[in-house]
């Protein structure tokens, strides 16, 4: 048998390939929480109470599947704009795919996560 490496389409990603949400930075997403747009921290709660986006509820991303009322509530519908963050932007990643699995359509994960938020100086809130 002989292994061929893989080679991708010059065409760019297939249907199949493509995420279902779009990567967008952490400036960004901050002109989107200020429009209203719900941005949710999907990292641990250790993580979050050393500080997290403003406004940013905490959910974190192996719990989306199990909380998709929640999360259809907190968004105001699964049509209505989502964005995730965590530390870097892996685990918000795979908190878009969990959301898109549920059936919601308008998903964004932020890049570079809350390191990259607090290095941009973006607004941060600590629990009291």
């Amino acid at each position: 048998m002989q292994i061929r490496p893989y080679a991708a389409d010059p065409k760019g990603p297939t249907m199949a390939q493509q995420e279902p949400f779009q990567r967008i930075s952490v400036e960004e997403a901050e002109e989107k929480r200020q429009a209203g747009i719900t941005l949710i921290d999907t990292r641990e709660l250790d993580e979050y109470q050393d500080g997290h986006a403003s406004g940013a509820p905490l959910m974190p991303h192996m719990s989306v599947m199990t909380r998709a009322d929640e999360l259809e509530q907190i968004a105001g519908g699964k049509d209505q704009p989502v964005m995730f963050i965590c530390a870097k932007g892996q685990r918000s990643a795979v908190a878009c795919e969990f959301a898109a699995a549920l059936g919601f359509t308008d998903l964004y994960n932020v890049e570079g996560g809350t390191d990259a938020w607090i290095a941009a100086g973006l607004p941060i809130e600590h629990p009291a």
